[in-house]
């Protein structure tokens, strides 16, 4: 309820407003006329910006994509008029029509049921404040006060529909993949994400794999984009999960492709290599789009690399510095787990992810588990129906050939790809001299083969047991036995070999190799871990129990107070 002075203020304005315009014309009246034209755009300026409202588009809401600005984008392509002074155009080889954008600082003006409004890109470039900060866009919408509920009910919900249709009918696939800091930095730069158009010819039409994995294939892809009041039923987020795993060379990528080109998804290809926290992992992910195919490829080695790699200290402290706790400034297991699979996995519909290895036993069982992998894929070597697929696909060959029946008992006994195959069909159009050239890698292969059995034969059974596998990731040396699959640490491992290794060239070298150690409940700990292998231990029988005694000597010691208990070991 308005009080008496409120009343009178707002008849005081009242009456302002309406005597204004009437002074300004008379104004105008008497002015002379080159000064007259002046003062109407100024009257006109002041009185029509007092009815405006104006509504900011970001380019991103916090950290995840908004879809509002770039829907308008996709929507203001067609409404660029000849008033417009700069706009870009570009067109590929799938695209059906041009590409126009406009550039920043432009204005393009609209109608809606008989209403204008005007919306003008704004580019800001803010001072560099670390990793991270690039171009940041928005979108100013202008229009008249009165509309402002039409506009945000009717106009905005219309600009969101117009866009989706617009890109189903000029659809081109993408293929993002991160941006480095240089690219986030430049004029022009897309933020966290670059693309290119996605132009992979595979199809499932095209693919050398079983047919009847072929078709589980399709109909788990085609039952996924189809359930989505299900999935909202049963409260899960709407993602699927594909572990592909088999050799290099045996359709991995390409069925990645197949699968994009099957459901038409944009696909993100992740490097973990490339990323140095769980904060910076899920950034990204949140920035992908639904309808896509987010890639994690060769995550076996990702995985090993993302232990080994050398940390960034600047990046780290200026995390911190921003309140980030410090599990959030690295890059690990859990975060990965938690990110596709946790509460952040729920930010974002119709999402496919796919994990590719080249060994399935390297992986972590943690992220294979359902739910996150729900369907694992083996890609194996080419099979004799592989084969046949390959020949009909590069040599359109329909029947049987007299050289299959070799081909296929060659091929039942040796390991190739598809890849190697397929490239021995390249090598010539007549289809005797392909299929030649596959006998003779086949023949090839299974000369290979036989050596490195004979080798593993005649090597000493000692010998076969104990491989030694030597990195370097931070200027030092980590020995890690591959003996039986050994699962003991990397440090206890690396610690028995180096034990063994002293006792093998001098079996009286037992005390000084304890004395060297710092305490002895850790030579302690070494033996148990070394005598759990019963082929070692008998082998090293009593020079492990030397090694046990002299431990358990020096634990002794210590126990009783002996300030000199390395030294009295040793005696």
């Amino acid at each position: 309820m308005h009080t008496p002075e409120r009343a009178k203020s707002l008849s005081s304005d009242s009456e302002m407003q309406s005597s204004v315009p009437f002074a300004a014309s008379m104004i105008l009246e008497v002015v002379p006329s080159p000064v007259r034209s002046f003062l109407q755009i100024a009257f006109h300026y002041l009185f029509t910006r007092r009815n405006e409202h104006t509504i900011v588009i970001d380019e991103n809401c916090g950290i995840s994509r908004n879809e509002i600005f770039h829907a308008a984008r996709i929507y203001l392509r067609t409404k660029i008029s000849p008033s417009t002074r700069r706009f870009k155009v570009n067109m590929t080889s799938r695209h059906k029509n041009l590409n126009i954008d406009i550039e920043p600082g432009q204005e393009v003006t609209d109608t809606f049921e008989n209403f204008h409004l005007k919306w003008k890109l704004i580019s800001m470039k803010p001072k560099d404040k670390g990793p991270g900060y690039g171009e940041k866009r928005c979108f100013e919408l202008i229009f008249n006060k009165k509309f402002n509920e039409r506009v945000l009910k009717d106009y905005l919900p219309s600009v969101l529909a117009k866009s989706k249709e617009i890109k189903k009918n000029d659809k081109v696939l993408k293929l993002y993949t991160k941006n480095g800091l240089s690219e986030r930095k430049k004029e022009g730069g897309g933020g966290i994400w670059g693309s290119i158009n996605l132009e992979h010819p595979a199809t499932f039409d095209t693919l050398a794999m079983d047919p009847g994995l072929k078709k589980a294939i399709m109909n788990d892809l085609k039952r996924f984009v189809n359930r989505r009041d299900f999935y909202k039923k049963v409260g899960k987020a709407w993602k699927r999960g594909y572990f592909l795993y088999g050799p290099p060379g045996t359709g991995k990528s390409s069925l990645i492709g197949a699968m994009a080109n099957y459901l038409q998804f944009d696909v993100y290809d992740v490097e973990l290599t490339r990323l140095h926290s769980n904060h910076e992992l899920r950034t990204i992910m949140l920035s992908t789009t639904n309808r896509s195919i987010i890639v994690f490829e060769d995550i076996d080695c990702s995985l090993e690399e993302m232990q080994d790699q050398t940390e960034d200290i600047n990046q780290r402290v200026e995390m911190q510095l921003l309140g980030y706790p410090p599990s959030e400034t690295k890059l690990t297991l859990s975060g990965l787990l938690n990110t596709i699979d946790g509460v952040w996995s729920s930010c974002g519909d119709e999402r496919i992810i796919v994990f590719t290895a080249n060994r399935k036993d390297r992986i972590d069982p943690a992220l294979l588990r359902p739910g996150r992998m729900d369907m694992q894929i083996h890609m194996s070597y080419c099979s004799a129906k592989g084969f046949k697929f390959l020949a009909s696909n590069y040599l359109d060959i329909c029947s049987d050939h007299e050289r299959f029946g070799e081909i296929e008992n060659l091929i039942k006994n040796v390991e190739v790809t598809p890849a190697e195959v397929a490239e021995e069909l390249m090598r010539s159009e007549d289809a005797d001299v392909a299929l030649d050239g596959v006998v003779n890698l086949l023949k090839r292969k299974q000369i290979e083969a036989n050596k490195i059995k004979e080798e593993k034969t005649s090597a000493p059974e000692h010998q076969q047991a104990k491989r030694l596998k030597t990195v370097c990731p931070k200027k030092r040396v980590v020995r890690k036995c591959r003996e039986n699959g050994c699962k003991m640490s990397a440090r206890s491992c690396c610690s028995n070999l180096i034990i063994a290794r002293n006792i093998e060239m001098d079996p009286n070298s037992v005390k000084s190799t304890v004395s060297n150690l710092a305490f002895g409940n850790v030579m302690a700990a070494a033996a148990r871990d070394y005598q759990k292998d019963p082929e070692l231990e008998k082998l090293h029988a009593d020079r492990i129990a030397a090694l046990k005694k002299e431990a358990e000597k020096r634990q002794a010691l210590k126990n009783q107070g002996h300030g000199d208990w390395r030294a009295q070991g040793d005696n």
